[in-house]
C-alpha cells in the first residue's frame, strides 16, 4: 500500500494528553513492526501492525478516523474489486488510501488506519466485521454488494449475517447498497439514506426466505418481493443497461478492463459511491478503466509457453458467474482448491454449483482438496486430472497456449505468489 506522507498526520507529542500520546505512540509502533514485517516475511504488514497499535492504544483506530473521509464496503463477493474501482473512481483529488491488500478483518483495518496518512480512505470489511468498522470510523458511506454462502465454517447462515448488518448499520448516514439482493436490502433499510443500485444476482439459493419475516421471496424477472409482507426490491437510483450505468438523468458507458457481468455489477456500485462524493459518472467512469487486475483477480501473464489468465471463485455465487464467463471458452483450466482457513473448512457447497460448463475442456485440479473437487467434477462427466506439487507441475501438463488458472483464496493466493516471486 503506497503511503502519502502529506495528506494526513496526528499531531506532535508537545501538548498531548496522556491518550493522545499513546495513540501517537502506538502508530509509530505500529509503522515499525509493519516495516520489519514486510522485511521478513513480505506482505503488506497491516495485520500485524493493527494488532500492535491496538495492543499500545485499543481506541487508536477510532481517533485516526477523526476527521478522514471514511467509505466501506462489504459483500460476500467482489468487495475487492469494489474497493478498487472505487478508490481509482476517487481519484481524480487528493491521494486516496486504501487496504488493497485484503486485510480486511479489524487488526488489518486499524494497521491501515496508522499506515496510511490519505485524508479519503476506501476500506474493504469483511462481512462479520462490518458492525466494528461502522462503529469505529463513523463512515460517510457504506456499499454493499451481496450476501451469499461462504465460509460455513464461520459465516454459518446468511440470514444471522444480515442481522447483524441490519443492526450494525442503525443510524448509519448512507448506505449504497445492492437492490436486487433481498438479505442486503433489509439490511440496509436500516441505515438513515439510501442509494439502491441494482447490481444483479444471478445466484438466488440464498434469498428464497424473507429476512424480515420468514415468509417466501418471490421473483418476477428483475423484481422480487416477499409474499407475506412489505419487503420487496427497491426502485433503484442506478441500473446496468447492457454495458451502460443508468441514472435518473443520464446513461454513461462503461469501458471496463475487467471482464464479465459482474464486474460491470461491482462498477455500477462503485461509481454510484462515488457520486455521493459528488464524483460525476462519467469522470469516475473513465478512471475505472485504469484498473486491468485486482490483487492478481483477472491478471494476464506469460509464463514459458502458457498464456495464463488468473481468477478468483470462492463459493457457488462467484463459481456460477466466472462459468458463466468461461463457458465460450475452449482452452485447458487449472482448478486450484483448498479449505484451509479463509476458505472455510467445509467445502460441501461444492455439490451446489454446476460445473457443466466446462465439458470438452482439459481440466487439471490441484490443491490439498483436490480429490473433493475431482470427485464433485466426475459427478457432472468431467474426467480431471490430479496433479500434485506447484501449479507449474500442472502447467507443465498441459500444451503451450491459453490456460485459465482458478482458485479459491488460499489456493489463489499462493499461485499469485508462484508466478509472481517463483
Amino acid at each position: 500500500m503506497a503511503v502519502s506522507r502529506t495528506a494526513y498526520s496526528v499531531p506532535s507529542r508537545q501538548g498531548q494528553s496522556r491518550p493522545a500520546r499513546r495513540v501517537l505512540l502506538g502508530r509509530y509502533a505500529a509503522r515499525g513492526a509493519a516495516s520489519l514485517s514486510r522485511h521478513l516475511r513480505g506482505g503488506s504488514g497491516l495485520v500485524i501492525g493493527g494488532r500492535v497499535l491496538t495492543a499500545v492504544a485499543p481506541d487508536a483506530p477510532s481517533v485516526l478516523s477523526r476527521g478522514r473521509r471514511v467509505l466501506l464496503v462489504s459483500g460476500t463477493n467482489g468487495k475487492t474489486t469494489t474497493t478498487a474501482l472505487l478508490a481509482a473512481a476517487l481519484s481524480g483529488g487528493p491521494p486516496v488510501g486504501s487496504n488493497r491488500g485484503g486485510a480486511n478483518t479489524a487488526s488489518g483495518l486499524a494497521g491501515t488506519l496508522a499506515m496510511s496518512d490519505d485524508r479519503c480512505l476506501v476500506l474493504e470489511v469483511d462481512e462479520s466485521w462490518l458492525p466494528w468498522a461502522v462503529r469505529t470510523t463513523t463512515p460517510r458511506c457504506v456499499v454493499l454488494g451481496n450476501l451469499s454462502r461462504d465460509q460455513l465454517s464461520r459465516h454459518h447462515e446468511v440470514a444471522a449475517l444480515a442481522a447483524v448488518w441490519r443492526q450494525g448499520l442503525a443510524d448509519t448516514r448512507l448506505v449504497v447498497a445492492n437492490a436486487d439482493d433481498p438479505e442486503v436490502v433489509w439490511a440496509a433499510r436500516a441505515a438513515r439514506a439510501q442509494v439502491w443500485v441494482s447490481a444483479g444476482g444471478h445466484w438466488t439459493a440464498d434469498s428464497l426466505v424473507c429476512p424480515a419475516c420468514g415468509g417466501r421471496c418471490l421473483r418476477h424477472g428483475e423484481d422480487w418481493a416477499c409474499g407475506s409482507c412489505d419487503l420487496r426490491r427497491p426502485e433503484p437510483d442506478w441500473w446496468l443497461d447492457g454495458d451502460d450505468l443508468c441514472g435518473a438523468t443520464e446513461r454513461t458507458p462503461l469501458r471496463l478492463e475487467l471482464p464479465g457481468r459482474f464486474n460491470r455489477s461491482n462498477a455500477a456500485l462503485a461509481l454510484a459511491a462515488a457520486a455521493t462524493e459528488e464524483v460525476p459518472a462519467v469522470a469516475g467512469a473513465a478512471r475505472l478503466t485504469a484498473v486491468t487486475s485486482v490483487s492478481g483477480r483477472f491478471e494476464r501473464l506469460t509464463r514459458g509457453p502458457h498464456d495464463l489468465r488468473l481468477m478468483l471463485a470462492k463459493n457457488p455465487a462467484g463459481w456460477l458467474e466466472l462459468l458463466a464467463l468461461m463457458e465460450p471458452d475452449r482452452h485447458p483450466i487449472v482448478l486450484l482448491f483448498n479449505a484451509d482457513g479463509v476458505d472455510g473448512r467445509d467445502p460441501s457447497w461444492l455439490y451446489d454449483v454446476s460445473f457443466a460448463p466446462l465439458r470438452g475442456r482439459q481440466v487439471v485440479v490441484q490443491g490439498h482438496r483436490a480429490t473433493d473437487l475431482a470427485v464433485r467434477l466426475e459427478l457432472d462427466g468431467i474426467v480431471a486430472r490430479r496433479v500434485g506439487g506447484r501449479l507449474s507441475d500442472a502447467l507443465a501438463c498441459l500444451p503451450a497456449g491459453r490456460v485459465d488458472v482458478v482458485g479459491n483464496y488460499t489456493a489463489f493466493r499462493r499461485a499469485v505468489q508462484e508466478l509472481h516471486h517463483g
